[in-house]
């Protein structure tokens, strides 16, 4: 939590304006907002469109005078629960003070003031009012933790059904082919070990993706620094998803020098580029993506460029925190972690992940990478 003080109102009113100055000089702080009104209905404006801590309020006023406005504020749920003060210049003998605490004060001050009485009692209101913020705020930060648990634990569980549901079904097709009178197909025998397989690795994708989100948030994602060549490694990838974009009838292109000498966790990088073209897959809607790699103003970066829906502006730093996605993409499978994991191991790089995108223009995703020196 901040360690700057919660932002408090208090409401001064008095008909005469030498008395709010000096008042609000004796009670102003830092961390306090100090309104002002000369009048009842100017005070109740107030009070309808601020929260206050406290309201001080002079009883002998023309047109309106403290108790009656105490009143009226007593009477609006809004205003009700504001803690009021009165202060009065007249005598003791007036028992104005009874008169106060009937219409609902907390405490009632003569004048001339004690400076020290009353910076300590507007002290305690403001302590409280603040103690209040942060009860809030507690609460709405308590509320948003548990609205994301539960969208995780149903995202967690939608997304392990299908594979596990296939994995399911591929099982029990087996064990009919195994238990006819024919021979199983080792060919369809293969087809569904392959889907299989498949099926596990999403899995246990997913699983890596949720430990290191675990391990980013504890300072504890492991980045093992050596020597590798940042173009054979996006050759790799390219190879290694090839087939996935051949499949769903992707053109997938790479332009890369021959070679990239980098320092930095190769198994690591390699994560970053995967997640980034799947993706592109995901999201390029069927259309080409392409891979760069290359080097300029002293840093080594991978772009992987779609032509598919793009991002909106408003989005496009949000996609970067856990389980965020972009917004009218629901029907994509995904967690939205992939690109939260991918910035926190560029980040543990010294390096950047920036996304270029406008909607219906595609997205261009960049990892940037210090050069070796």
């Amino acid at each position: 939590m901040s360690s700057e003080p919660l932002a408090v109102n208090v409401l001064l009113v008095d008909d005469l304006q030498e008395n709010l100055l000096a008042l609000e000089a004796l009670i102003r702080q830092p961390g306090r907002r100090i309104y002002t009104a000369r009048s009842g209905d100017e005070a109740l404006s107030l009070m309808l469109e601020h929260s206050f801590a406290l309201a001080i309020l002079d009883v002998q006023m023309p047109s309106m005078n403290g108790f009656e406005l105490a009143e009226l504020m007593r009477g609006t749920e809004r205003t009700r629960t504001i803690p009021i003060v009165f202060v009065s210049a007249a005598g003791r003998e007036l028992n104005y003070a009874f008169q106060g605490y009937e219409s609902g004060a907390v405490d009632f001050l003569y004048k001339p003031l004690d400076p020290h009485a009353v910076r300590s009692k507007v002290n305690v209101f403001v302590d409280l009012a603040r103690q209040r913020q942060e009860l809030q705020a507690a609460q709405l930060e308590l509320q948003r933790a548990v609205n994301m648990r539960d969208d995780f634990m149903s995202l967690i569980a939608h997304e392990l059904r299908n594979p596990l549901n296939s994995v399911y079904l591929q099982a029990q097709l087996r064990r009919k082919m195994l238990a006819g009178a024919k021979p199983p197909d080792p060919q369809a025998m293969l087809k569904m070990v392959e889907r299989d397989e498949r099926q596990i690795r999403s899995m246990v994708r997913l699983l890596d993706d949720m430990l290191d989100v675990s391990r980013a948030r504890t300072g504890n994602l492991a980045i093992v620094p050596a020597p590798f060549d940042l173009a054979a490694s996006a050759r790799a990838v390219v190879e290694a998803i090839q087939a996935q974009a051949e499949g769903s009838g992707v053109a997938l292109t790479l332009s890369a020098p021959q070679a990239l000498p980098m320092v930095g966790d190769e198994f690591r990088i390699e994560q970053v580029i995967t997640n980034l073209l799947t993706n592109a897959l995901r999201y390029g809607q069927g259309k080409p993506v392409a891979v760069t790699v290359g080097t300029r103003d002293h840093e080594a970066f991978v772009s992987v460029r779609d032509q598919g829906m793009g991002i909106a502006q408003a989005d496009q730093e949000r996609i970067f925190e856990q389980f965020e996605r972009t917004e009218g993409v629901t029907q994509i499978a995904g967690l939205g972690l992939g690109l939260y994991i991918a910035r926190q191991i560029v980040q543990a790089h010294q390096g950047r992940l920036e996304v270029r995108s406008a909607p219906g223009d595609g997205a261009e995703f960049i990892l940037s990478l210090p050069l070796p020196t």
